[in-house]
């Protein structure tokens, strides 16, 4: 009896153990850019479902120069109206990426067809994914530049 508890307590005590050990590989550096790539194949792919997928439940999209929308419905709703502009996807070539402070860092170009007219916009991206979901997606790029290469007006 005592060495079936001993084997007992030696089991409980490694599960314990996984489940931190669980959500810190989630949360590496290779996880990290494993997600991030997961994202840059689902805008390719204009699979605008996964892009609102991989955010968090309150994850947060902040375009700098426009209003935040925060929650993963809410994100899904904006990008796939955006999408319908653009049905072959943006593809994001990456120039550079990497994780700094815990950080996804993505300096790239979107490049696309939106309702017809090729554009292509210099982007960095830094985004906060942890539990292998995105927290919060800040874009810096120049709007003007972005709507004039969209063929639209300001909005």
């Amino acid at each position: 009896m005592k060495r079936i508890l001993s084997v007992l307590a030696v089991v409980l005590a490694m599960a314990a153990s996984a489940a931190p050990m669980r959500a810190a590989a989630a949360d590496s550096d290779q996880a990290k850019i494993a997600v991030a790539r997961e994202m840059i194949a689902a805008w390719k792919a204009a699979d605008w479902r996964k892009v609102g997928d991989l955010f968090a439940e309150k994850g947060v999209l902040r375009s700098m120069m426009i209003e935040p929308v925060t929650g993963r419905e809410a994100i899904y709703q904006r990008i796939a109206a955006l999408g319908k502009g653009a049905p072959g996807g943006v593809t994001l070539d990456v120039a550079h990426m990497g994780v700094i402070d815990g950080l996804v860092f993505i300096e790239r170009t979107d490049r696309f067809v939106y309702n017809g007219k090729s554009g292509a916009v210099p982007v960095v991206g830094v985004l906060d994914i942890r539990d292998g979901k995105v927290q919060e997606w800040r874009e810096y790029y120049d709007r003007a530049e972005l709507m004039r290469e969209m063929g639209v007006g300001e909005k």
